[in-house]
Protein backbone atom coordinates (compact mmCIF):
# COMPACT_ATOMS: atom_id res chain seq x y z
CA UNK A 1 0.00 0.00 0.00
CA UNK A 2 3.10 2.59 0.72
CA UNK A 3 4.69 1.87 -2.49
CA UNK A 4 1.33 2.29 -4.51
CA UNK A 5 0.59 5.53 -2.28
CA UNK A 6 4.31 6.84 -3.03
CA UNK A 7 3.38 6.27 -6.87
CA UNK A 8 0.10 7.62 -6.77
CA UNK A 9 1.55 11.05 -5.09
CA UNK A 10 4.20 10.90 -7.82
CA UNK A 11 1.84 10.59 -10.58
CA UNK A 12 -0.53 13.20 -9.07
CA UNK A 13 2.54 16.08 -8.81
CA UNK A 14 4.78 14.92 -12.05
CA UNK A 15 4.34 18.57 -12.90
CA UNK A 16 5.50 19.94 -10.06
CA UNK A 17 8.43 17.41 -9.80
CA UNK A 18 9.11 17.54 -13.34
CA UNK A 19 9.14 21.44 -12.40
CA UNK A 20 11.64 20.79 -9.67
CA UNK A 21 14.00 18.14 -11.46
CA UNK A 22 16.25 20.79 -12.77
CA UNK A 23 16.81 22.87 -9.28
CA UNK A 24 17.62 18.98 -7.92
CA UNK A 25 19.82 17.81 -10.09
CA UNK A 26 21.91 21.41 -9.90
CA UNK A 27 22.34 21.09 -6.73
CA UNK A 28 22.93 17.54 -6.65
CA UNK A 29 25.83 18.10 -9.09
CA UNK A 30 27.18 21.53 -7.72
CA UNK A 31 26.52 20.57 -3.93
CA UNK A 32 26.12 17.19 -3.18
CA UNK A 33 28.56 15.57 -4.84
CA UNK A 34 32.01 17.88 -4.40
CA UNK A 35 31.48 17.15 -0.88
CA UNK A 36 33.62 13.84 -1.36
CA UNK A 37 36.50 16.14 -1.92
CA UNK A 38 36.51 16.97 1.62
CA UNK A 39 38.73 13.94 2.12
CA UNK A 40 41.31 16.40 0.69
CA UNK A 41 41.47 18.14 4.21
CA UNK A 42 42.88 14.95 5.77
CA UNK A 43 45.34 14.16 3.11
CA UNK A 44 48.66 15.06 1.09
CA UNK A 45 46.92 15.43 -2.04
CA UNK A 46 49.52 14.32 -5.12
CA UNK A 47 47.86 14.78 -8.34
CA UNK A 48 49.28 11.76 -9.81
CA UNK A 49 47.79 9.16 -7.22
CA UNK A 50 44.33 11.47 -6.77
CA UNK A 51 42.24 12.26 -4.55
CA UNK A 52 41.16 9.10 -3.34
CA UNK A 53 45.11 7.33 -4.21
CA UNK A 54 47.04 10.21 -1.91
CA UNK A 55 48.06 9.28 1.32
CA UNK A 56 46.25 10.11 4.62
CA UNK A 57 47.97 12.65 6.59
CA UNK A 58 45.20 13.26 9.36
CA UNK A 59 45.11 16.42 11.12
CA UNK A 60 47.91 17.84 9.47
CA UNK A 61 46.65 20.14 6.93
CA UNK A 62 44.73 22.14 9.81
CA UNK A 63 48.12 22.54 12.02
CA UNK A 64 49.35 24.90 9.35
CA UNK A 65 46.25 27.33 9.77
CA UNK A 66 46.51 27.36 13.61
CA UNK A 67 50.36 27.53 13.77
CA UNK A 68 50.93 30.31 11.64
CA UNK A 69 49.63 32.33 14.27
CA UNK A 70 46.79 34.13 12.28
CA UNK A 71 44.16 31.90 12.67
CA UNK A 72 42.51 33.64 15.30
CA UNK A 73 42.66 37.05 13.68
CA UNK A 74 41.69 36.09 10.60
CA UNK A 75 38.66 34.71 12.37
CA UNK A 76 38.05 37.58 14.03
CA UNK A 77 37.93 39.76 11.47
CA UNK A 78 35.80 36.99 9.49
CA UNK A 79 33.05 37.38 12.45
CA UNK A 80 33.32 40.81 13.04
CA UNK A 81 33.29 42.03 9.21
CA UNK A 82 30.22 40.18 8.90
CA UNK A 83 28.19 41.02 11.75
CA UNK A 84 29.33 44.60 10.44
CA UNK A 85 27.63 43.97 7.56
CA UNK A 86 24.59 42.42 9.05
CA UNK A 87 23.99 45.15 10.81
CA UNK A 88 24.36 47.72 8.71
CA UNK A 89 23.38 46.58 5.53
CA UNK A 90 20.00 45.22 7.33
CA UNK A 91 19.39 49.01 8.52
CA UNK A 92 19.69 50.91 5.04
CA UNK A 93 18.18 48.19 3.41
CA UNK A 94 15.06 48.42 5.98
CA UNK A 95 14.90 52.34 5.62
CA UNK A 96 15.64 52.24 1.83
CA UNK A 97 12.27 49.45 1.35
CA UNK A 98 10.60 51.97 3.58
CA UNK A 99 11.10 55.54 1.85
CA UNK A 100 10.60 54.48 -1.09
CA UNK A 101 7.04 52.36 -0.46
CA UNK A 102 5.83 55.65 1.07
CA UNK A 103 7.04 57.72 -1.69
CA UNK A 104 3.82 58.63 -3.74
CA UNK A 105 5.90 59.81 -7.41
CA UNK A 106 5.95 56.56 -9.48
CA UNK A 107 8.72 57.58 -11.98
CA UNK A 108 10.65 58.82 -8.76
CA UNK A 109 10.34 55.86 -6.90
CA UNK A 110 11.10 53.62 -10.16
CA UNK A 111 14.39 56.21 -10.88
CA UNK A 112 15.91 55.63 -7.49
CA UNK A 113 14.79 52.06 -6.75
CA UNK A 114 17.25 51.32 -10.20
CA UNK A 115 20.01 53.55 -9.45
CA UNK A 116 20.11 51.89 -6.17
CA UNK A 117 19.97 48.16 -7.96
CA UNK A 118 22.61 49.02 -10.34
CA UNK A 119 25.74 48.50 -8.06
CA UNK A 120 24.67 45.20 -7.31
CA UNK A 121 25.94 44.56 -10.55
CA UNK A 122 28.92 45.99 -10.83
CA UNK A 123 32.33 43.76 -10.56
CA UNK A 124 34.34 43.61 -7.80
CA UNK A 125 37.23 44.09 -9.69
CA UNK A 126 35.77 47.38 -11.82
CA UNK A 127 35.18 48.47 -7.69
CA UNK A 128 38.66 47.66 -6.79
CA UNK A 129 39.48 49.80 -9.75
CA UNK A 130 37.47 52.83 -8.02
CA UNK A 131 38.66 52.55 -4.71
CA UNK A 132 42.44 52.40 -5.92
CA UNK A 133 41.61 55.36 -8.09
CA UNK A 134 40.14 57.13 -5.27
CA UNK A 135 42.59 56.74 -2.64
CA UNK A 136 45.79 56.54 -4.93
CA UNK A 137 48.16 58.46 -2.66
CA UNK A 138 50.07 60.14 -5.93
CA UNK A 139 46.55 60.58 -8.47
CA UNK A 140 43.72 59.61 -6.52
CA UNK A 141 40.81 61.83 -6.67
CA UNK A 142 40.93 62.53 -2.33
CA UNK A 143 44.56 63.65 -2.86
CA UNK A 144 43.84 65.46 -5.80
CA UNK A 145 41.09 67.41 -4.06
CA UNK A 146 43.42 67.79 -1.10
CA UNK A 147 46.36 69.58 -3.27
CA UNK A 148 43.60 71.58 -5.00
CA UNK A 149 42.88 73.05 -1.39
CA UNK A 150 46.26 73.62 -0.50
CA UNK A 151 45.95 70.85 2.74
CA UNK A 152 47.87 67.69 3.36
CA UNK A 153 47.12 64.71 1.64
CA UNK A 154 46.55 61.42 3.13
CA UNK A 155 47.70 57.93 2.32
CA UNK A 156 45.11 55.79 3.00
CA UNK A 157 47.02 52.79 2.02
CA UNK A 158 49.24 53.01 5.24
CA UNK A 159 46.40 53.68 7.72
CA UNK A 160 44.64 49.93 8.65
CA UNK A 161 42.12 51.27 10.59
CA UNK A 162 40.45 53.66 7.71
CA UNK A 163 39.94 50.51 5.84
CA UNK A 164 37.51 48.92 8.38
CA UNK A 165 34.85 51.78 7.55
CA UNK A 166 36.11 51.77 3.63
CA UNK A 167 34.84 48.23 2.92
CA UNK A 168 31.77 48.34 5.36
CA UNK A 169 30.68 51.48 3.26
CA UNK A 170 31.07 49.97 -0.13
CA UNK A 171 29.69 46.59 0.70
CA UNK A 172 26.60 48.73 1.77
CA UNK A 173 27.03 50.73 -1.55
CA UNK A 174 27.14 47.40 -3.37
CA UNK A 175 24.51 45.21 -1.45
CA UNK A 176 21.96 47.86 -0.21
CA UNK A 177 19.85 48.22 -3.68
CA UNK A 178 19.18 44.09 -3.24
CA UNK A 179 18.19 43.50 -0.03
CA UNK A 180 15.68 47.03 -0.55
CA UNK A 181 13.96 45.08 -3.32
CA UNK A 182 13.34 42.27 -1.30
CA UNK A 183 12.03 44.60 1.90
CA UNK A 184 10.19 46.43 -0.31
CA UNK A 185 8.21 43.24 -1.82
CA UNK A 186 7.46 42.52 1.64
CA UNK A 187 6.14 45.55 1.96
CA UNK A 188 4.20 45.98 -0.86
CA UNK A 189 2.41 42.45 0.43
CA UNK A 190 0.51 44.12 3.01
CA UNK A 191 -2.63 44.93 3.37
CA UNK A 192 -3.48 48.13 2.10
CA UNK A 193 -6.84 48.25 4.03
CA UNK A 194 -4.22 48.15 7.28
CA UNK A 195 -3.13 51.49 6.38
CA UNK A 196 -6.18 53.00 5.39
CA UNK A 197 -7.93 52.15 8.71
CA UNK A 198 -4.82 53.64 10.32
CA UNK A 199 -5.09 56.49 8.85
CA UNK A 200 -8.60 57.08 9.25
CA UNK A 201 -8.18 56.49 12.93
CA UNK A 202 -5.89 59.14 12.95
CA UNK A 203 -2.18 57.58 12.89
CA UNK A 204 0.60 59.84 11.26
CA UNK A 205 3.50 58.06 8.89
CA UNK A 206 5.44 57.25 11.88
CA UNK A 207 2.61 55.81 13.80
CA UNK A 208 1.99 53.66 10.63
CA UNK A 209 5.87 52.74 9.68
CA UNK A 210 6.69 51.76 13.01
CA UNK A 211 3.42 50.02 14.45
CA UNK A 212 2.46 48.29 10.89
CA UNK A 213 5.27 48.16 8.31
CA UNK A 214 8.06 47.48 10.66
CA UNK A 215 6.38 44.57 12.51
CA UNK A 216 4.91 43.15 9.01
CA UNK A 217 8.68 42.93 7.92
CA UNK A 218 9.42 41.21 11.00
CA UNK A 219 9.60 37.50 9.31
CA UNK A 220 11.72 38.69 6.46
CA UNK A 221 14.37 40.37 8.65
CA UNK A 222 14.64 37.31 10.94
CA UNK A 223 14.83 35.05 7.82
CA UNK A 224 17.27 36.87 5.51
CA UNK A 225 19.15 37.52 9.19
CA UNK A 226 19.48 33.61 9.72
CA UNK A 227 20.91 32.91 5.90
CA UNK A 228 23.31 35.81 6.76
CA UNK A 229 24.48 34.06 9.66
CA UNK A 230 24.75 30.78 8.44
CA UNK A 231 28.05 32.45 6.29
CA UNK A 232 29.45 34.46 8.90
CA UNK A 233 32.46 32.76 8.98
CA UNK A 234 32.63 32.87 5.40
CA UNK A 235 34.22 36.18 3.71
CA UNK A 236 33.50 37.97 0.59
CA UNK A 237 36.86 36.86 -1.17
CA UNK A 238 36.48 39.36 -4.27
CA UNK A 239 35.15 42.20 -2.08
CA UNK A 240 38.59 41.47 -0.14
CA UNK A 241 41.01 40.74 -2.01
CA UNK A 242 39.89 42.88 -5.01
CA UNK A 243 39.62 45.93 -2.39
CA UNK A 244 42.75 45.36 -0.47
CA UNK A 245 44.98 43.14 -3.23
CA UNK A 246 48.41 42.22 -1.59
CA UNK A 247 48.60 45.46 0.25
CA UNK A 248 50.42 43.91 3.36
CA UNK A 249 50.41 46.88 5.76
CA UNK A 250 46.27 46.07 5.74
CA UNK A 251 46.24 42.43 6.65
CA UNK A 252 45.94 42.66 9.84
CA UNK A 253 42.11 44.38 10.05
CA UNK A 254 41.42 43.13 6.60
CA UNK A 255 42.81 39.44 6.56
CA UNK A 256 39.70 37.01 6.58
CA UNK A 257 39.84 33.19 6.19
CA UNK A 258 39.09 33.23 2.48
CA UNK A 259 42.01 35.76 1.29
CA UNK A 260 44.20 34.24 4.01
CA UNK A 261 43.94 30.57 2.55
CA UNK A 262 44.27 32.06 -1.07
CA UNK A 263 47.42 33.38 -0.23
CA UNK A 264 48.38 30.52 1.63
CA UNK A 265 47.86 28.57 -1.46
CA UNK A 266 49.51 30.57 -3.53
CA UNK A 267 52.76 30.30 -1.64
CA UNK A 268 52.43 26.55 -0.75
CA UNK A 269 50.77 25.23 -3.54
CA UNK A 270 48.99 23.38 -1.07
CA UNK A 271 45.56 21.95 -1.59
CA UNK A 272 44.79 19.63 1.40
CA UNK A 273 45.49 22.70 3.61
CA UNK A 274 43.27 25.29 1.16
CA UNK A 275 40.60 22.46 2.10
CA UNK A 276 41.20 22.41 5.72
CA UNK A 277 40.20 25.98 5.76
CA UNK A 278 37.36 25.55 3.98
CA UNK A 279 36.48 22.88 5.92
CA UNK A 280 36.80 24.80 8.89
CA UNK A 281 34.96 27.49 7.81
CA UNK A 282 31.79 25.30 6.73
CA UNK A 283 31.42 23.09 10.15
CA UNK A 284 31.18 26.47 12.23
CA UNK A 285 29.08 28.02 9.55
CA UNK A 286 26.89 24.73 10.42
CA UNK A 287 26.83 25.12 13.86
CA UNK A 288 26.02 28.98 14.19
CA UNK A 289 22.94 28.72 11.53
CA UNK A 290 21.74 25.80 13.68
CA UNK A 291 22.47 27.70 17.10
CA UNK A 292 20.86 30.88 15.48
CA UNK A 293 17.79 28.68 14.15
CA UNK A 294 17.30 27.17 17.60
CA UNK A 295 17.30 29.89 19.47
CA UNK A 296 14.95 31.94 17.31
CA UNK A 297 12.69 28.44 17.31
CA UNK A 298 12.34 28.69 20.86
CA UNK A 299 11.12 32.42 20.29
CA UNK A 300 8.29 31.55 18.10
CA UNK A 301 8.96 28.80 15.69
CA UNK A 302 6.72 30.28 12.83
CA UNK A 303 9.88 32.95 12.44
CA UNK A 304 12.44 29.77 12.15
CA UNK A 305 13.86 28.02 8.97
CA UNK A 306 13.73 24.46 10.28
Amino acid sequence: MEKQGFIYKVKKNKTLLLMLLPATIYFFIFAYLPMAGVVIAFKSLDYSKGIFGSPWVGFDNFKFFFISGQAFSVTRNTILYNLAFILVNTCLQVTMAIFLAEIKGKYFKKITQSLMFLPYFISWVIVGVMVYNLFNFENGTLNSFLKALHLHTIDVYSKPTAWIFIIIIFSAWKNVGYGTVLYLAAIMGVDAEIYEAAEVDGANIFQRIFKITIPCLKPTMIILILLAIGNIFKGDFQMFYQLVGNNGPLFNVTDVIDTFTFRSLIQNSEAGMAAAAGLYQSVFCFITILTANYLVRRYDEDYSLF
